[in-house]
């Protein structure tokens, strides 16, 4: 055997054991990445609800927030829950998805993995009672942030959770959730005397 071809073997085995870590390291990343998205689905429903007035258009918010999460996933830390992670990235592509719904329509992609029973939130909320529909409806017409406020707040995260999400003060968190409970208080009210 010479020489080059002796390198030229050592170096196909080298790329080759290279390729296979990481083809495992992708797969367990796969894994572990559905898992963690199966987990934490109501996230998905709960943003895809709070953004999306028409439930036709829920099913392409959440596969873009899937994509984004799928696309960020590596970048993902650990420093913060898994869920308070995804709901930043969730916001972020909903906001994005909101301004420009009008230009995106049919650049979708199926994703084969991963199906979600959003038939299954879609029917949780047609059960739902009416005050607590008429709760949604009411949150559906905030702007986006003080919606997305509520939503979380709803979630029981924490002001500092809140404020690291978004990216505003803890103490901006508390002021804006009370003013939004006390709106959402005032306009409850004022239709359920109207009935």
């Amino acid at each position: 055997m010479t020489f080059p071809y002796v390198l030229a073997n050592n170096i196909s085995k080298k790329l080759s054991e290279q390729s296979q870590k990481r083809t495992m390291t992708l797969m367990i990343n796969q894994e572990r990445f559905l898992n963690l998205v199966e987990e934490n689905k109501k996230i998905l429903y709960k943003v895809a609800n709070a953004y999306c007035k028409e439930p036709y258009d829920r099913p392409d918010l959440i596969q873009e927030i899937i994509i984004e999460l799928w696309q960020s996933f590596n970048r993902f830390d650990n420093r913060c829950q898994f869920s308070t992670w995804m709901y930043r990235i969730a916001i972020n592509v909903a906001i994005s998805f909101y301004r420009s719904q009008s230009r995106n329509v049919g650049n979708t992609l199926p994703i084969k993995d991963f199906v979600l029973e959003i038939a299954v939130a879609d029917q949780m909320l047609e059960q739902a009672g009416d005050d607590i529909r008429l709760m949604y409806k009411l949150i559906n017409q905030l702007d986006e942030l003080n919606r997305i406020l509520i939503i979380l707040y709803l979630d029981g995260y924490s002001q500092d959770e809140i404020a690291q999400m978004i990216g505003i003060s803890s103490s901006n968190v508390s002021t804006k959730v009370n003013r939004i409970k006390q709106k959402l208080q005032q306009n409850f009210e004022s239709i359920s005397i109207s009935k």
